[in-house]
């Protein structure tokens, strides 16, 4: 539980964070620093994320005592790969190629995909070993440090290099922090394996591909705007997209952190057809935390707009945001609800074909629609892409024969949306504030909450009302030990 909330400190950050530095760059700015970013999160992901997912899949306490070979493994790999990247990237810059950005915005998105997989790296070794507290270390650090070193250069400079500058240094101070305490003994790179490496890359590449193709589509469509409309377009579809992306996707990854865990160790101790059914208890549960929280933000969107984004961002946000909210609901149940489906069975390959049917379909769908005054018809070509390709995963994922959630369930989560919408849709035409937006969370929790629990949505109301009757079971002990004698 520990491990999930610092995700959720850490997600909540990440958000405050970014509405600080856009407000202090501007659009324009914001909008290069939003690109460089999209590139090194490109570049992370294509050469460094193998490992996280390998860490997460293979990586574990036993492991750590009993195989010393797998960290040492994953370690020299990155390494290797670390020292191989700087070079070429030194090389290409060198060679005075233009790229469509400045050569310092390019190294410096190159230092980021570094330090930033390092650090998802180092995070996903403590989520394996179930470590809170150097998970929770790994992102306070970060995030203190991040608060005050990225924001204040973007404050101080109002310069997008910088801004990536404080966020590099910002990440390496929270990995020096904890990166004694993630040390394995044995694990010296004379343990690596080649071919535990090869088998770690072959389960991994095809993840890596799929989340490489999802990643270009949004990075295509900025370069796009950018050309039609320029930086400071660009600027308001970033945000619009990438704090739409942080929201929903924390969700997601905050379940993950826990959900994936558990039907690893069902593998384990259980077998695959235990690991089947919790991925199917896993869908359920993703479904229904992830498809209220989207119609949540569609019905609070003014109030979210009016309270916490810039003024110079405003009206273009929730236009875009509201464009891209169907494809960023179909991402994240891609990544935390159908994907998991390959995963524990290693069977990774479809996640490629699903991923190259969403890459098709932007194209096609931005020469079909008519370009406007500004970007929204790519903004609806993304949602399209993704959504296009969450249909052909599920299509893929039928030919394995997996569990799925039971219609009943389907079906309360259904009515259970219906009726908190229901419950908000009058309150769209209150005045955008905090009472409001405070009154739409109230209202819409509680009342998919009731509906969750009076349906009993994948089985949970029982452990809830457990838990609920053990926290107050606790009170009641320590408010008796204060008064005793």
């Amino acid at each position: 539980m520990k491990v999930l909330i610092a995700f959720v400190v850490n997600a909540l950050f990440n958000f405050v964070i970014g509405l600080i530095v856009a407000k202090f760059l501007g659009p324009e700015e914001y909008g290069r620093f939003a690109l460089a970013l999209a590139l090194g999160l490109v570049i992370q992901t294509a050469v460094f994320d193998w490992i996280r997912l390998s860490a997460i899949r293979f990586y574990s306490q036993r492991t750590r005592d009993d195989e010393p070979q797998v960290r040492a493994t994953l370690d020299t790999a990155f390494a290797i790969l670390a020292v191989g990247l700087t070079v070429v990237v030194g090389a290409v810059l060198m060679s005075g190629v233009e790229l469509g950005l400045p050569h310092a915005l390019i190294g410096l998105s190159m230092a980021t995909a570094v330090i930033n997989g390092l650090f998802d790296y180092s995070a996903g070794l403590a989520r394996a070993r179930f470590d809170d507290r150097q998970y929770g270390r790994l992102v306070i650090v970060k995030n203190a440090l991040s608060l005050a070193l990225t924001t204040g250069a973007a404050f101080i400079f109002q310069s997008a290099k910088m801004a990536l500058l404080g966020a590099i240094v910002s990440i390496a101070g929270s990995i020096v922090a904890s990166r004694r305490a993630l040390t394995d003994a044995h694990s010296e790179p004379k343990r690596a394996s080649f071919d535990l490496g090869r088998s770690y890359l072959a389960y991994a590449l095809p993840i890596i591909t799929a989340n490489l193709l999802y990643l270009l589509i949004p990075f295509v469509n900025r370069s796009l705007v950018a050309k039609y409309y320029g930086f400071a377009e660009t600027g308001q579809f970033s945000l619009a997209f990438d704090l739409g992306l942080r929201a929903v996707q924390a969700i997601g990854s905050a379940l993950d952190v826990l959900l994936f865990q558990i039907a690893v160790a069902a593998h384990e101790k259980h077998g695959i057809e235990s690991a089947k059914e919790q991925i199917a208890r896993n869908i359920t549960i993703v479904l229904a935390i992830i498809a209220p929280a989207c119609a949540g933000v569609l019905l609070t969107l003014p109030s979210v707009e009016a309270l916490v984004v810039p003024m110079q961002f405003r009206g273009p946000f929730g236009q875009y945001l509201t464009l891209m909210l169907p494809g960023l609901f179909a991402l994240t149940m891609i990544n935390f609800a159908i994907n998991p489906i390959f995963q524990i069975q290693k069977k990774t390959l479809p996640l490629i074909g699903a991923a190259l049917i969403g890459c098709a379909g932007t194209p096609l769908l931005v020469a079909l629609l008519p370009r406007g005054a500004d970007a929204s018809s790519l903004a609806i070509a993304q949602s399209g892409a993704y959504v296009a390709a969450l249909i052909a995963l599920i299509g893929f994922a039928l030919a394995s024969q997996p569990r799925w959630p039971g219609l009943r369930d389907m079906g309360a989560i259904a009515l259970g949306v219906a009726s908190m919408v229901g419950a908000l849709w009058p309150m769209r035409s209150w005045a955008p504030g905090a009472v409001t937006l405070a009154t739409q969370i109230l209202v819409g929790a509680g009342v998919f909450g009731a509906m969750a629990l009076t349906l009993d949505i994948a089985g949970l109301r029982t452990p809830i009302i457990e838990k609920a009757r053990g926290l107050l079971r606790g009170k009641r002990n320590a408010a008796k030990a204060v008064g005793g004698p």
